[in-house]
């Protein structure tokens, strides 16, 4: 393709999601359906402009590899763990009940046995990447529902991971006989088990050392570039030499760089591309939709999506509550996983390669997909009002809670709070300035955290029993990671640090209450930084000046009261002659050395 192509797709795709994406979100509904209306709208099935369709994939595929780093770089073993009664039956039992229905419907219109079982096979998938979008914009990926929902999806990525592997085993040219089957499905599980062990154990030594190196150079492009490549490279690595799809390996690598220091730099800085091709995906699902199709076989479309907003949900509903877990985490784990998504589009297209899945099939799919993921956001704000109606019926509400046994507080717990929040402070920077405030903090009864971007440092605060957080405070994940938002206190010890303005407007964003104390280099950064929302703000160029105001008078042997007059004209000429807002080189400031306000609202 010619450069002009390049740009045309890349920029003509994503000005369609903008557009469409802003329009979706005016409307109170997920900016997902914009992005996969943009799909159509730049697809070769509408008039107007028309994308590449071979180069759109090729984005959509970067885009599932960054986005299932990001869910590895946050996802604990031990969540998974806590929820394996629940995910891994849960998983199993779900899938099997949908590949089933899509089995049976398939047959219906009259479709192959083979054709039929890679359909139910298909939609028995949900979409790791819409699933995790919903719950992140509902605050729900880190709460009960979100542990089990990723430990579900987790099982169900494995799943469709042995899928990819039988599918041409069995349908690939010759007959596998069935004595076989136990050789076939031992090869494909000790593929991905060393898969799983290498990235893990091997790359959770050399990863690391890696970044630690990077870190050191203090480079965030050659750290930016380190993480992905890191990403691209172990998902590229895993279809290379395992078989495997490269949204599993990058979903391991992003739990290598989780499990090591570097996890909230990575998570904040080094995945600015992600959002952009996570557009992409979607733009890229809409441009397969052909809008006649519905049309053409409304019967079709509709049974299939009757087995994945009614067949699947009851099937998740069914299992979770058999498990003994709350109505509220039956009813929204089965709206969330009411959807398909990227796995369905992988699967079809091997279908279709290997000669098993029709034209249709593709078609009815993608029709799903889109209907979907599109109703996804709305169908899961469902949960709440759907338990609402369920308590308000008596015995509907006793039949549902027949085997409950399972507090929402299993799993992994909230971190507790070790103080008041007056007891809690963050300190961004640890240079001469950070290590005194530290010091008086801890001597007073004041837990701090310490927020920097010396990887050596965090290593010896941490190795002192000083919590740390390395990462950029500049972004809210690192704010949130040290505990902003419980705090009672922050302070910016660093006077060079960029963005400092941004950093209050984030921190007071996370927690409106927390006192903000900060300190800037020049006496013309005050305005900004008190307009950001700190209470007090420390000039060092002005308390230069006062400093050298009163050692040069107590060298001439001024008395104390003269001091002090003098100390205030020093305030007044440096705000001489200026509307109260500049220093003495021409910006403006009322108090420039030392100003003190009340907290933003």
């Amino acid at each position: 393709m010619d450069n002009l192509g390049f740009i045309s797709t890349l920029t003509g795709g994503l000005a369609s999601a903008l557009v469409l994406g802003y329009a979706a979100r005016r409307l109170g509904v997920s900016p997902i359906v914009g992005y996969l209306l943009a799909g159509i709208a730049v697809g070769p099935h509408t008039p107007g402009f028309t994308a590449d369709q071979h180069l759109a994939d090729q984005f959509a595929e970067i885009g599932v590899v960054l986005l299932m780093f990001g869910v590895g770089l946050h996802f604990d073993i031990h969540e998974l763990l806590s929820v394996r009664r629940i995910a891994l039956p849960g998983s199993v039992v779900q899938c099997a009940v949908s590949t089933l229905l899509g089995l049976g419907t398939a047959l219906a219109f009259g479709w192959s046995t083979p054709a039929a079982l890679v359909f139910g096979l298909s939609i028995s998938i949900a979409s790791t990447v819409v699933l995790t979008r919903v719950l992140g914009d509902s605050g729900d990926l880190h709460s009960p529902v979100g542990h089990i929902a990723v430990g579900w999806l987790v099982v169900q990525d494995v799943f469709a991971v042995l899928v990819l592997v039988l599918l041409p085993a069995f349908f690939g040219g010759a007959a596998v006989d069935p004595a076989q089957i136990p050789m076939v499905l031992g090869i494909a599980a000790l593929k991905v088990a060393i898969l799983v062990a290498t990235v893990l154990l091997a790359g959770g030594r050399i990863v690391p050392w890696l970044l630690r190196h990077i870190a050191r150079t203090q480079s965030r492009e050659l750290f930016t570039l380190t993480i992905l490549v890191v990403a691209m490279g172990i998902a590229v690595a895993s279809t290379a030499f395992f078989g495997v799809s490269m949204a599993l390996g990058a979903f391991l690598a992003g739990m290598v760089v989780g499990r090591s220091d570097f996890s909230v730099r990575a998570a904040t800085e080094a995945l600015p591309m992600r959002d952009a091709f996570a557009v992409l995906f979607f733009v890229s699902a809409g441009m397969l939709f052909d809008p006649r199709f519905l049309w053409n076989s409304p019967a079709l479309a509709a049974a299939a999506l009757a087995v994945v907003l009614v067949g699947t949900p009851c099937a998740v509903a069914a299992v979770v509550l058999a498990r003994g877990y709350p109505v509220r985490v039956a009813f929204a784990l089965a709206l969330a996983l009411a959807q398909i998504g990227e796995f369905s589009f992988i699967l079809a297209a091997l279908g279709k390669k290997l000669g098993i899945l029709p034209d249709q099939a593709a078609q009815t799919l993608v029709a799903v997909a889109i209907l979907t993921i599109s109703a996804n956001p709305l169908l899961y704000r469902l949960a709440g009002p759907l338990e609402g109606w369920a308590k308000s019926r008596p015995r509907v509400w006793r039949l549902l809670n027949a085997r409950v046994r399972v507090r929402l507080a299993e799993g992994p717990a909230p971190p507790e709070i070790a103080a008041e929040p007056g007891y809690r402070a963050v300190v961004i920077g640890y240079g001469p300035v950070g290590r005194t405030v530290t010091r008086l903090l801890r001597e007073n009864g004041i837990a701090p955290t310490i927020i920097e971007l010396n990887i050596d440092t965090i290593r010896r605060l941490r190795a002192e029993g000083i919590a740390a957080v390395y990462g950029d405070a500049a972004h809210g994940d690192t704010l949130k990671e040290a505990g902003v938002e419980a705090a009672g206190s922050l302070i910016l010890s660093s006077s060079g640090m960029a963005g400092s303005a941004e950093v209050i407007r984030a921190a007071r964003k996370l927690n409106p209450a927390i006192r903000i104390l900060a300190r800037s280099a020049y006496v013309r950064e005050l305005h900004a930084l008190q307009k950001a929302g700190s209470e007090v703000v420390v000039s060092g160029e002005g308390e230069v000046a006062l400093a050298l105001t009163e050692a040069i008078l107590r060298r001439l042997g001024a008395t104390p009261d003269q001091i002090d007059r003098e100390r205030e004209r020093v305030r007044v000429d440096l705000v001489e002659g200026h509307d109260g807002a500049y220093s003495t080189d021409g910006d403006r400031s009322p108090d420039p050395l030392v100003r003190a306000s009340p907290p933003a609202a």
